[in-house]
């Protein structure tokens, strides 16, 4: 979801769209099958994009990358 009393810049968030579409590619190609993955995850991580950073959570047994928070930097 983008929105809120200060949306973010619409360039930043491509920027955000591409290099989560990033994340997820390198997950799947380092769990295979991810619904039988037993080890710890990795934790919150955070991502530095041109125009801010996220954090994002990637859960192996969900299949799946969760951004959790998203920061654009003032301009």
């Amino acid at each position: 979801m983008v929105g809120g009393p200060t949306p973010a810049p619409p360039a930043f968030v491509v920027e955000v769209e591409k290099r989560a579409d990033e994340i997820v590619r390198a997950a799947e190609a380092l769990h295979l099958d991810g619904s039988t993955y037993q080890g710890a995850g990795e934790g919150v991580q955070t991502a530095y994009v041109p125009g801010g950073m996220f954090l994002y959570l990637t859960v192996a047994r969900h299949e799946c990358v969760y951004i959790l928070q998203v920061t654009a930097w003032p301009t």
